[in-house]
């Protein structure tokens, strides 16, 4: 106990501040509701809840199974009435088909597939910086036009995308993107949701950190790096699945700024299935395309699954 007291007494301010904050996030996530939002082990008093939620797990997790079954399905069983959740006999050749098919096109489907690799992984990083810096000028800074910025962030989450794509392709074309591997980065680095949900869960910091911080010399970069960032990794993880999801699945971008068939992405290969192939065949590439696309989506939130359960349960409480 001497021990811990000494620790304590030699941290720093901001140290102490960071601390506190977490002891006080830990005992505010155990008392939610009277039970954890998010438990780390199994209890008895859980049972309950699972009771009532098996039913609505059957039910969501069957489409889920007939994706996948769907794709090593053959031929003749894709087209099978009624149709079979599981296939009797699995085959692999709707995966050959479909690489075969991108051959082809001239571009290797390993190209399509670097394409949107590269991209994804640039939206995310870019996304979660520039939304992050957004959010902490909202949240810590002070200045005179915050509340109206902020309010246009709110309004922008309102706008839909097909509204502005006109306004967008001028500011593409003018800025001189259009055609390179950047046309899949630029226009989705705008994420409002973002921006709202890390401003929320930085709300949660205490002011006391920030001015501690201050009193120990560090600079707002240093404060935002070494102090907010590492407490707001729940809300980081939550912005790169909604980034990762809006980049990996837009074949958008591929159609109104993209030209060169080597610098498309897989959505638009898998929307172009169907053309020069006949109807049956393109089933099963389909199937099998449509698995590709929805396994890293599924994987990444069962990974990050936690800290989507904080950010949500932390951005609208204050």
């Amino acid at each position: 106990m001497m021990v811990k007291n000494k620790k304590l007494r030699e941290m720093t301010k901001t140290e102490k501040a960071i601390h506190k904050y977490k002891k006080m996030r830990k005992n505010r996530k155990a008392k939610f509701m009277g039970t954890m939002i998010n438990p780390s082990r199994f209890h008895i008093s859980q049972l309950k809840f699972l009771l009532i939620l098996l039913p609505f797990l059957i039910v969501t997790i069957l489409p889920l199974i007939y994706i996948v079954s769907h794709a090593f399905k053959p031929l003749d069983e894709l087209y099978a009435y009624p149709p079979k959740i599981f296939a009797s006999r699995i085959t692999l050749d709707n995966f050959q088909n479909l690489f075969l098919t991108a051959s082809q096109t001239g571009v290797p489907f390993v190209r399509y597939l670097f394409n949107s690799v590269l991209s994804s992984t640039l939206v995310i990083f870019l996304s979660i910086l520039i939304g992050s810096l957004a959010a902490f000028s909202f949240s810590f800074l002070k200045y005179r036009v915050k509340k109206t910025l902020f309010a246009l962030n709110q309004l922008a989450i309102m706008i839909v995308p097909v509204a502005i794509a006109v306004p967008r392709f001028i500011v593409m074309n003018s800025i001189g993107v259009t055609n390179t591997l950047l046309a899949h980065v630029v226009p989705l680095l705008a994420m409002p949701v973002g921006v709202f949900l890390m401003k929320q869960f930085m709300d949660q910091v205490p002011r006391e950190l920030y001015e501690a911080s201050i009193i120990d010399g560090a600079n707002k970069w240093q404060i935002y790096l070494k102090v907010v960032m590492p407490l707001v990794k729940p809300a980081l993880a939550t912005v790169a699945i909604l980034a990762f999801q809006n980049s990996w699945n837009n074949g958008e971008t591929s159609d109104l700024y993209v030209t060169n068939e080597a610098l498309k992405t897989l959505p638009y290969y898998f929307s172009t299935l169907t053309m020069g192939t006949s109807s049956i065949a393109a089933q099963g590439m389909s199937a099998a395309a449509s698995l590709i696309m929805f396994l890293p989506n599924i994987l990444l939130f069962i990974i990050l699954q936690n800290s989507v359960m904080n950010t949500m349960a932390y951005s609208g409480i204050k």
